[in-house]
């Protein structure tokens, strides 16, 4: 099962860093990674796959909010199936 972990937020030092490090705690392998500075905003998208995740799934998201809420950050995770249904109708 495949997902998008977008974080956008003030630009600040270990973004990267906090959001890899509970990927590989959970289990969670990134894909592909694309990342900018949009006027002193961090922008990063990354592709990631859950199909070895070591935590359901509310559990996860919950991880990730409270990666984001320290960093002053929003991060989301939406799970492929939600793109693909946004093509189908």
């Amino acid at each position: 099962m495949k997902a998008v972990i977008t974080v956008i937020g003030r630009d600040t030092v270990g973004v990267i860093a906090r959001i890899s490090g509970v990927c590989s705690e959970l289990g969670i392998n990134i894909e592909d990674v694309t990342q900018s500075i949009m006027q002193q905003m961090f922008c990063m998208i990354m592709l990631v796959d859950l199909s070895r995740c070591s935590v359901p799934q509310e559990e996860m998201r919950r991880r990730f909010a409270e990666v984001g809420e320290a960093m002053r950050m929003q991060v989301n995770v939406t799970r492929q199936e939600v793109f693909d249904a946004m093509h189908r109708v």
